[in-house]
């Protein structure tokens, strides 16, 4: 990873991380960065008062907590629960992020060390259930990312390959999958690359690997013989949108390794948007390509937005249309 790596300008921490392993290493491992003590992870007033300008500068700040919920939420898409895990947030800056649930809150990456307690609470799930039950732990983050600072997602996978029921899934937009390579897995970790046009990746998902950096650690992930799966997420009906795809679909056709199109599976999901979006990117971003399209979108809930029907029924029939062609021996899990 070399420079690529995160460096933090600033470290908030709730004080009982120093009785964890991975808050003694942590604060070992950043022990020249400024340090705040804070309350609560939640509610750190400093950001609270911040504006929409200061987002790129309150990402450069790393949190770290201990995780008070371990709520598991039912989920029907391709796992059975989404799991609240050791991380939420990024340092990434997708101009459409779903975890900007309110910038002065979610913004910023947030560590929690009580890692043993929740993966505990997963393993005893997993082997009280009839069913092999699949875990989503990346809801709430990129955790190929956050294992560039942490080590967790190795440790997890080390920790969870030697239980005897379960499996684990996580999303990224990262290539550092090095790490993971040579664990002994099991069988037991589906990993879903997402993936976009170049020309989406450059403009609106700041701080993530590149297209070409994505698909060579797909490749890698097979070949190590971890589960594979692509997200084609989020599509955004720009204007050149049809060639977009159209040649994101082909590349992929064309560089992924013949044991991935043998064994991946696709999920297809429209970008979703909002009011708190469109009011950070306006003032953090002025020079960016912008998002919402009136034309297009409609309200969906409060201060949100969805594609129209028919973009959305047009857009599906086109990218099925187009994998049909280059990828018809794969399962499309989804279109959302």
């Amino acid at each position: 990873m070399g420079d690529r790596m995160f460096k933090p300008k600033g470290i908030y921490y709730e004080k009982n991380i120093e009785n964890y392993i991975l808050g003694k290493q942590l604060l070992e491992k950043y022990k020249d960065v400024p340090k705040f003590v804070i309350e609560n992870h939640n509610n750190i007033e400093e950001m609270r008062k911040k504006q929409n300008s200061d987002f790129p500068d309150m990402k450069r700040n790393l949190i770290i907590g201990i995780r008070k919920t371990h709520k598991f939420v039912e989920n029907h898409k391709t796992s059975d629960y989404l799991v609240p895990y050791t991380s939420s947030g990024c340092t990434a800056m997708c101009m459409y992020c779903y975890l900007v649930c309110n910038y002065n809150k979610c913004a910023y990456l947030r560590l929690f060390v009580n890692r043993e307690e929740m993966l505990d609470k997963i393993i005893r799930t997993a082997e009280k259930s009839d069913k092999n039950l699949v875990f989503e732990i990346g809801s709430n983050s990129d955790l190929v990312l956050e294992n560039s600072i942490t080590g967790n997602l190795v440790w997890t996978i080390e920790n969870f390959s030697s239980t005897n029921k379960g499996m684990l899934t996580l999303p990224t937009k990262f290539d550092m999958v090095d790490d993971i390579l040579p664990l002994n897995h099991k069988g037991k970790i589906v990993i879903r690359m997402s993936v976009n046009p170049e020309e989406i990746i450059n403009k609106v998902e700041f701080g993530t690997s590149r297209l070409k950096q994505r698909v060579e650690a797909i490749n890698k992930l097979q070949e190590a013989g971890y589960h594979v799966g692509i997200l084609i997420a989020p599509v955004i009906f720009v204007d050149n949108w049809r060639q977009a795809y159209s040649e994101l679909i082909e590349y992929l056709y064309e560089n992924l390794t013949d044991d991935v199109k043998k064994h991946a599976f696709f999920e297809i999901i429209f970008m979703t948007y909002s009011f708190v979006h469109n009011a950070i990117n306006e003032e953090a971003f002025p020079n960016a390509i912008k998002l919402y399209d009136k034309e297009l979108m409609t309200g969906r809930g409060k201060g949100k937005y969805m594609y129209k029907e028919y973009i959305k029924k047009e857009g599906e029939k086109f990218l099925r249309e187009k994998m049909y062609k280059y990828f018809k021996n794969n399962d499309i899990m989804y279109i959302v």
